[in-house]
């Protein structure tokens, strides 16, 4: 059965199968740094939606769909409009890429992300096998 994305039921489904996925774990080895992913409203998603995961090392923990930015720090903070994540998830969008063309914005170290690319691509790969139900 699909997921609704964003959701936190989207969101625990990520770090259940990111903790499952052996290659995301050699590619994040040593990775250190929580990240919130803000869903910004568009044409087709009306909401902002704050979703955190935690990931140290390969392994993610804590996630869940949060109220507000107030709510949880994180080292990173990235955001997008709905349909430019939709486009990351279906792999339309290179998500470092993304960055550096201002689609995605990233609060937070880039060079950190550019050290670790395999983690952030290996990170959508997985998310991108979660059935996701995006609303169309």
């Amino acid at each position: 059965m699909a997921v609704k994305f964003p959701s936190d039921e989207w969101i625990k489904e990520l770090s259940a199968q990111l903790n499952a996925s052996e290659s995301y774990a050699q590619a994040a080895a040593t990775w250190e740094g929580d990240n919130i992913f803000v869903i910004l409203p568009d044409a087709d998603y009306p909401d902002t939606t704050y979703l955190y995961i935690n990931l140290q090392h390969g392994k993610a923990s804590d996630a869940r769909q949060l109220s507000s930015l107030d709510e949880q720090k994180a080292l990173f903070n990235t955001s997008a409009p709905f349909n430019t994540w939709r486009k990351v998830l279906e792999g339309r969008l290179d998500p470092i890429q993304g960055m550096f063309s201002g689609k995605l914005k990233l609060v937070g170290s880039l060079a950190q992300v550019q050290r670790t690319p395999k983690a952030t691509y290996e990170m959508v790969k997985v998310a991108a096998q979660i059935d996701t139900d995006f609303g169309s």
